[in-house]
């Protein structure tokens, strides 16, 4: 555990004991480090985890203050999964599109979306960007830009990996439709039908459909809720199996929420270094963390190019915009000549008009905003599990992102809670698409990433009664 862990651990159980009550103010961060030896940034995670339980609120200009009398919040997931270890066919589409086709329509409750709700980005903003933008672009950048992107765009983005210490170049970055796009090239840069792929057990689905579409094998490795991938487990596979890549996401991954640690991330990098294997990095939701630093990607500690990171501004910026982009490393080339032949290029006004957002300034403002409404919506969600779930549910609680990921009952099945909900007006997330085998029966991925509402309370209640039913 790590020391914010157990600091917020020791709040959680003074407040489940009594001895914190409802109203009770907890102590300012700088008397919390002193009191407990540990930095402010320690305490401040701790008071983040604690309020992501919904434990606490934060009061502006006036500290963090007990939240709750003492309802126990739900059981926190501790354990790994434990795939088999093969290398095996993909096949989810199918099964992938049966149960999301459903889920997009306006009146469903979207707990089963891959995305957050759009009243959370500044889209008039950028709209008006956008305008101004075009309006003054010269026609000759479609040319100009053609292949790696916008170079106002690029060079934006190399600012924000140097702010993580990441030396980075304009022209090291390709700039793609999204960031499906960038691992799509990327996957094809360093694979051929038939190879097999690393990915986390559970994994995106849309990771499984990646390799599906490319008719690669996927080798599930099993994956810790919190810590993220096994070391020891991928050293394995990669000894067994000698895949041609890795696809995985060290920061909040999709659908756990886990985020690896900079130590494990730096063997990560040396594991997969010495093997000569590739990690095709998925960094979509680094921006959305709770705490006070954005979690560095694998990347910072790549020093031989193994790394391809990949990233956009869909999950933080500008849904709807399908602007991405590729930091390929040692296969920039080979990923920039997949563009050509492919795309060719993203859209131009897009590029134009979100590279003028950023140069201007209020990205970051917005950003705060975005974590600060995501957390809060954490908390809300987590507290309505606690309040109409079965008891023995158990949750993951990131630190950062959009989605919980629950354990039911052994004897649950999410496909049929999925459907029945669906009948109700509500989606969830069931955790079958999220493997290659079709596993994780009994868990189901939840989107906190709309503002809580009463329809949303009541969907949760909705949910805990359909659970209860089929206990």
């Amino acid at each position: 555990m790590k020391r914010y862990e157990a600091l917020a651990e020791q709040i959680a159980a003074a407040i489940h004991a009594g001895t914190l009550r409802a109203g009770d103010r907890l102590p300012a961060v700088r008397v919390a480090a002193a009191s407990h030896g540990v930095n402010a940034s320690t305490v401040f995670q701790a008071y983040y985890l604690v309020e992501a339980r919904g434990l606490v609120r934060a009061r502006a200009r006036s500290g963090y203050f007990v939240a709750v009398a003492g309802k126990p919040a739900p059981q926190a997931l501790d354990a790994a999964s434990q795939p088999d270890g093969d290398s095996v066919e993909v096949d989810v589409s199918g099964r992938v599109f049966a149960i999301l086709a459903a889920t997009a329509k306006r009146e469903v409750v979207p707990f089963g979306s891959a995305f957050p709700a759009p009243q959370l980005f500044p889209l008039q903003r950028l709209a008006k960007t956008l305008a101004t933008t075009v309006q003054k672009l010269d026609p000759r950048v479609s040319v100009e830009y053609l292949i790696q992107g916008n170079a106002q765009l690029r060079r934006q983005i190399a600012r924000r990996y140097l702010a993580d210490g990441i030396a980075m170049q304009a022209d090291d970055l390709v700039v793609t439709n999204g960031a499906m796009e960038a691992l799509d090239l990327c996957l094809t840069a360093v694979t051929a039908p038939g190879d097999a792929v690393v990915v986390e057990s559970p994994t995106f689905y849309a990771a499984l459909q990646a390799l599906e579409r490319r008719r690669l094998r996927a080798i599930e490795v099993p994956t810790h809720p919190g810590e993220g991938i096994d070391l020891d487990a991928l050293a394995d596979a990669l000894e067994r199996h000698r895949p041609k890549a890795c696809r995985l996401m060290t920061n909040f991954q999709n659908p756990l929420g886990s985020t690896m640690g900079e130590a494990k991330k730096r063997d990560l990098v040396a594991l997969l270094a010495r093997h000569r294997t590739p990690l095709i990095e998925d960094d979509v939701y680094a921006e959305l963390y709770f705490g006070t630093q954005r979690p560095k990607p694998a990347k910072a500690f790549d020093r031989e190019g193994w790394v391809l990171h990949c990233s956009s501004f869909s999950k933080c910026l500008a849904p709807g915009y399908r602007i991405g982009w590729a930091a390929p490393g040692r296969f920039v080339r080979e990923v920039a000549r997949l563009k050509l032949s492919t795309s060719l290029t993203a859209s131009v006004p897009a590029e134009a008009a979100i590279a003028a957002f950023l140069e201007r300034g209020g990205y970051d403002r917005h950003l705060r905003n975005l974590r600060r409404a995501l957390a809060q919506q954490q908390q809300a969600m987590i507290a309505a599990i606690a309040r109409h779930f079965p008891a023995t549910t158990r949750i993951t609680r990131p630190l950062g992102g959009y989605f919980l990921w629950a354990g039911l009952t052994p004897r649950s099945d999410a496909i049929d809670l999925h459907r029945r909900a669906l009948a109700r007006d509500i989606s969830i997330a069931p955790g079958p698409i999220f493997s290659s085998r079709g596993e994780f029966g009994n868990f189901l991925r939840l989107n906190y990433g709309s503002p809580w509402d009463d329809r949303a309370e009541a969907a949760m209640a909705t949910l805990g009664r359909l659970l209860r039913r089929a206990a």
